[in-house]
């Protein structure tokens, strides 16, 4: 069992910038990738980035590469996801999520075993 807590949400100004943090505990996490989703109201649940928490291999979804950053602090087990540049289209509820997961399918929410409870940015214009 993995628990996820994120943290680091709340509102901005368009252009501004968030960090967001994921603390992790309980099992060990050397074969997960650790992840960010977010979803907007009405909307299905979208990649944003991950992170292989052995090898570190980076994964971005178009609409954020360039502007977002995922990092790991592995003596914390703690995964941050860095949102610079925001944009009122980046509103939405931010999950992190890990599990077993290949490059090929780290998109699909479904393949990933373990959620926090979400946290809510805003971003207004």
């Amino acid at each position: 069992q993995v628990q996820l807590v994120e943290s680091g949400g709340g509102l901005v100004q368009a252009g501004g910038s968030l960090r967001l943090s994921c603390a992790a505990s309980g099992s060990t996490l050397t074969s997960q990738t650790i992840s960010w989703f977010r979803q907007a109201p009405g909307e299905e649940r979208e990649f944003v980035a991950g992170i292989r928490w052995s090898g570190g291999n980076k994964y971005y979804a178009d609409s954020v590469k360039g502007r977002f950053a995922i990092s790991k602090d592995m003596p914390n087990y703690t995964v941050y996801l860095q949102m610079n540049t925001l944009k009122p289209d980046d509103t939405a509820v931010y999950y992190c999520a890990a599990g077993p997961v290949i490059a090929s399918s780290n998109r699909r929410p479904s393949n990933y075993y373990y959620w926090g409870q979400g946290t809510q940015v805003t971003v207004s214009s």
